[in-house]
């Protein structure tokens, strides 16, 4: 694709016209992905021979968790855009992510806690992964806080990208952290290039599904309030020109 038309998707009449158009399909491809790697996962896979039903929680842990830290990445990018280029919808998209990384990052911690308290016999332990997992949701809690602390929507977004790439060293450990110290309790990647660290076939092809889904259901979440941003910016402003009017 031409790098130029993809920078008219920066206009934010296009890209609410486009999104109108592309939404529909990916919800539906979200939902069927969901639901039929869900079921497919919890009703028609045996259990694990040493993890008993409860590795079945994989297929919730393990999208959420990818999910979680792929959004700060995804906002990383949106947030260098902005301060490179100054397009304001990339800066809203980094905004609209930023409470979907907050739900996947705490679904990801809570199915964690559930699936470790039977293999490691308690709730949480300061693994590196875990450690790093934890202050990124707390770096999700202040990006969301200081939009909302901050009136002038450009300081807002030129703070929270610097916030954003801080941040990102945060994102960076909780997907590597278990290459970099080996002693934490945290198991290795569930899908792995390695036949022996991957995941039993029986395991993995349903979990492909659900990660389908999870990333289809962010990537119309993520659209969904982006277009909400963008009509409630343009909104504010038709407001303001009123007051001066």
């Amino acid at each position: 694709m031409n790098m130029n038309a993809l920078w008219e998707y920066a206009n934010p009449v296009k890209f609410s016209r486009t999104v109108s158009l592309v939404l529909p399909w990916v919800s539906v491809l979200a939902l069927v992905s969901l639901v039929g790697g869900l079921i497919w996962g919890f009703f028609f896979t045996p259990d694990d021979f040493r993890q008993g039903s409860t590795v079945k929680i994989i297929f919730i842990h393990v999208p959420s968790a990818m999910m979680a830290i792929s959004a700060w990445f995804m906002m990383l990018v949106t947030s260098l855009i902005w301060l490179i280029r100054r397009h304001h919808v990339s800066a809203l998209a980094a905004k609209a992510a930023a409470p979907i990384g907050i739900v996947m990052t705490l679904i990801a911690l809570a199915t964690g806690a559930i699936w470790g308290q039977p293999m490691w016999g308690t709730w949480w332990a300061w693994d590196p992964r875990l450690t790093s997992f934890l202050i990124l949701f707390l770096f999700y809690l202040g990006y969301v806080a200081l939009w909302e602390a901050i009136d002038n929507p450009d300081t807002a977004a030129d703070l929270t990208s610097v916030l954003c790439i801080v941040g990102s060293v945060f994102a960076f450990l909780s997907r590597y952290a278990v290459n970099f110290w080996n002693q934490g309790l945290h198991q290795g990647a569930s899908l792995s290039l390695d036949k022996e660290e991957n995941v039993a076939d029986v395991f993995s092809t349903p979990l492909y599904v659900c990660i389908a889904g999870f990333i289809l259901l962010f990537v119309a979440l993520v659209f969904l309030r982006t277009r909400t941003e963008i009509h409630k910016r343009r909104t504010k402003a038709l407001l303001a020109r009123e007051r001066l009017g």
